[in-house]
């Protein structure tokens, strides 16, 4: 079974085989943690490996060599593809618990041990936080693969702090 952790800061920065970008569809270089992965990566480099892929449906996910980041001992980015938030329940969160699903999936296929994994699609795509944080946290126990370790990374205190309380409320 794989470890759980909570952590503030900048996906960029910890220490795991793989990071996982909240993506788009088109995935193409956003802002919030897609700008700062691709910046950290490499602009022209991820925008070209992900250029060369064409696209993810929402709910999936996609990797791509990590570039620049291999310095920091990160070797692959995970693209994942969350919902927008519509109000349609039933259908975000089935799509949202799919990424994080297809996200663990895809490092499980590449022989990967350890992940890091922003709260996908709480930005710009509106996604309720608290909402988010339960279904990334069910989706995470609910885990059964041979990953070691997982890491939740917030970009701030309040997200932390609902990821932290699903945790701990997750089956």
């Amino acid at each position: 079974m794989a470890t759980i952790d909570v952590r503030i800061g900048d996906i960029t920065t910890v220490r795991v085989d793989a990071i996982v970008n909240a993506a788009n569809e088109r995935l193409q270089a956003g802002g919030g943690v897609c700008g700062a992965i691709f910046h950290a990566a490499g602009d022209d480099e991820l925008q070209d490996a992900c250029d060369a892929i064409g696209g993810c449906a929402t709910g999936d996910a996609v990797a791509t060599d990590a570039f620049a980041l291999r310095e920091r001992g990160i070797v692959r980015i995970i693209h994942a593809v969350g919902p927008r938030w519509d109000g349609d329940e039933d259908r975000c969160d089935h799509l949202l618990a799919s990424a994080y699903r297809r996200a663990l999936e895809i490092a499980d296929e590449e022989g990967l041990t350890s992940i890091a994994l922003p709260a996908l699609s709480t930005g710009i795509f509106g996604f309720p936080s608290d909402r988010a944080a339960q279904i990334a946290t069910r989706t995470v126990r609910a885990y059964d693969g041979p990953m070691r370790t997982i890491v939740l990374i917030a970009f701030d205190a309040a997200t932390a702090t609902l990821l932290e309380r699903a945790l701990a409320d997750a089956p």
